[in-house]
């Protein structure tokens, strides 16, 4: 279903939006849009093993109906370090999302987040924006620091010491509309609003050729409980399934 554009009002005040691919950025693309931003979408092609996600951020910016839609290249696999960069680090499976456990596991990217934030501030300051939005969530995730209130706290304090626009008097604002919320309570969000779940990628290791989810690792099993917590097949995995 495509979220249809509304007429740009000449005051409408223009937001960036960290758009991934996935469920979570995907929904909160549509939030900030049903907010009434001027959504100026960023994605990154970071050296992810899962690249297959950004094909799904360019669907979802079609469907969603952006005008502004930046794919930023940088490395961070030159540094390694997680599953998500290093083809020599595995990705952890499970049988059912009972045994994700509750260590930072390897899919966590030394400050990728970090690395995005900054990016997506700059950005905001070049077009004027005041608000950021990010799909970081600190209730079914994986358990990465960089998704918890406080880091999202420390951050939007550093942004407003650090930029011009904090410096003269216009706040920046962090947007974390999804940060207390369980998948269920997120997709059921973005159902409200349209959202094409089947055009999102959550999958830390899909098939290279077809960018099927793998259907067994941490981000797969928790989206999976999320669309049967709604009482419903994850529109992804239904194809992988038997």
């Amino acid at each position: 279903m495509n979220l249809q554009n509304r007429p740009v009002p000449k005051d409408q005040k223009s937001a960036v939006v960290l758009l991934s691919g996935g469920l979570d950025s995907a929904t909160v693309l549509a939030m900030a849009r049903q907010a009434g931003y001027q959504v100026h979408a960023i994605s990154f092609r970071y050296g992810q093993r899962h690249t297959v996600e950004l094909d799904r951020a360019l669907q979802q910016a079609k469907l969603q109906c952006l005008n502004q839609h930046l794919v930023v290249d940088i490395d961070l696999a030159q540094f390694g370090g997680s599953a998500l960069t290093s083809c020599s680090i595995a990705v952890p499976k499970h049988n059912c999302d009972a045994e994700i456990g509750n260590s930072i596991p390897v899919t966590y990217v030394p400050a990728r987040n970090t690395v995005f934030l900054s990016l997506a501030l700059a950005y905001a300051e070049t077009i004027a924006a005041h608000d950021i939005f990010i799909g970081v969530n600190a209730l079914d995730y994986s358990g990465y620091p960089d998704c918890r209130p406080e880091y999202i706290e420390a951050f939007e304090r550093m942004a407003n010491l650090a930029t011009k626009i904090g410096v003269e008097g216009g706040l920046i604002k962090i947007h974390t509309p999804l940060i207390s919320l369980t998948k269920a309570e997120i997709i059921a969000r973005g159902l409200e609003l349209g959202v094409d779940y089947s055009a999102t990628s959550s999958c830390y290791d899909p098939d290279p050729v077809t960018g099927q989810p793998c259907g067994r690792c941490d981000a797969c099993l928790l989206r999976q409980r999320g669309f049967q917590q709604n009482a419903m097949s994850d529109p992804c995995l239904a194809t992988v399934r038997k």
